[in-house]
């Protein structure tokens, strides 16, 4: 807090003035120190390497250490097949030392373009004096690389910059001395291991983990380590983990219960063009309609995913005030409601008339187990003719919305 109770203002952010270090390579006129200039009219204002074979980079120099927070690449006015469509950018206190502070790629554009580094480390921030540019792929695969302008920003100043080296400089040997405890005790050094620890108090790992060696290593006590494994995901120390994990599909088929004498009548037949909904707080799937390869089917089906079991609400739905048999049709659910409607269907050319062009429009009930016609024709009432291979949703808005490119 600054005196008066106000809050102390963030450290401005800042252009960064550098110099260029070393280079891999330059061709022709394209000299490094072409890139400290902005000219995106210029084809020539550019640093172009000798070739594209790896290692190729650019070294730059910080007038001073600076927490170096974001890089913006200039671009030519027009597209260019030399740059950069993936790249890294390092950065460190020396130039035998770097991090990686990004890892990405430019668009093939002439606008500029603006990304944020890394600059901190267990939330603490850390500064730079050199920053490394390693083009790794340009637009052009044969091509060599090209960069046409670099900005960088941050903070330099010495009241924040400071600090945070001196932080840094003691990150960086606690670092070297849990480097040290580990080569120990992976040589069973265990006087040296436990000398090191107790003089520096510094912990190689999460208690843990060492909890987790002494059992596996030490002890071979395959159960205790079961349970350890078991304890931590409890706590949630993997949460962090799965979540940065992709998600991969599996299949499984699903083969309902069979009761005595249940038969093909008791469960839907093979089909197509049918559709299929779910109420995700029963967990039931709804199945209407399809075509069974001979005709056009009506039967209405509801399959308990808990009981895993298939239940037969009508045979035919027309008979029962519903839809009539169809294909190609689509249907949406109002959970909160308890409802689903049905619109839409495939007619083939050969039965297509002016009454059976007709795009009628139904609605079911769950809890009555009724259907309700809401339209004849919805193209009569200002909506769509009849369509099929469509899609339908219910909002949350309580409104049904329709889109299709397929009239038939």
């Amino acid at each position: 807090m600054a005196a008066g109770g106000a809050v102390a203002a963030a450290p401005e952010c800042r252009l960064l003035p550098y110099a260029l270090h070393k280079w891999s390579s330059f061709s022709s006129t394209y000299l490094p120190e072409n890139i400290l200039v902005d000219k995106p009219n210029d084809q020539s204002s550019r640093w172009s390497s000798e070739s594209n074979y790896p290692p190729q980079y650019l070294i730059l120099k910080l007038e001073r250490p600076a927490i170096v927070q974001n890089i913006t690449f200039g671009k030519y006015e027009k597209t260019h097949v030399c740059n950069l469509k993936k790249f890294k950018v390092f950065g460190g206190m020396n130039e035998e030392n770097m991090t990686e502070l990004l890892s990405s790629g430019l668009k093939n554009d002439y606008n500029k373009e603006t990304f944020t580094l890394k600059h901190k480390i267990d939330e603490q921030m850390f500064p730079c004096r050199f920053i490394k540019i390693v083009p790794l792929l340009s637009w052009g695969p044969s091509f060599n690389f090209s960069i046409w302008y670099v900005e960088l920003s941050g903070i330099d100043d010495p009241d924040v910059v400071q600090p945070c080296l001196n932080w840094y400089s003691k990150y960086r040997e606690q670092e070297a001395i849990r480097l040290c405890l580990k080569h120990f005790r992976q040589h069973n050094y265990t006087e040296a291991f436990e000398s090191l620890q107790k003089k520096t108090k510094i912990a190689l790992e999460h208690p843990m983990l060492t909890d987790l060696h002494d059992k596996l290593v030490l002890k071979g006590d395959f159960d205790a380590c079961e349970e350890l494994i078991e304890k931590a995901v409890n706590d949630g120390l993997f949460n962090q983990y799965i979540s940065q994990q992709e998600y991969k599909p599996r299949w499984s088929q699903i083969i309902p219960k069979s009761t005595k004498g249940d038969g093909e009548d008791n469960r839907p037949g093979m089909r197509g063009g049918h559709q299929m909904v779910i109420d995700v707080q029963t967990e039931t799937v709804y199945l209407f309609g399809g075509w069974d390869g001979t005709q056009d089917l009506a039967d209405f089906w509801a399959y308990s995913v808990k009981e895993n079991q298939w239940t037969c609400i009508s045979r035919d739905t027309e008979k029962e005030n519903g839809p009539s048999a169809r294909s190609c049709h689509k249907m949406c659910i109002d959970i909160q409601r308890r409802q689903i409607y049905t619109l839409g269907r495939y007619l083939d050319s050969s039965v297509r008339n002016s009454k059976s062009l007709k795009s009628d429009f139904y609605r079911y009930d769950i809890d009555t187990n009724t259907w309700m016609l809401l339209s004849e024709d919805t193209a009569a009432d200002g909506g769509p003719k009849l369509v099929f291979d469509h899609q339908v949703w219910c909002t949350n808005n309580y409104l049904v919305e329709v889109l299709s490119d397929s009239c038939s």
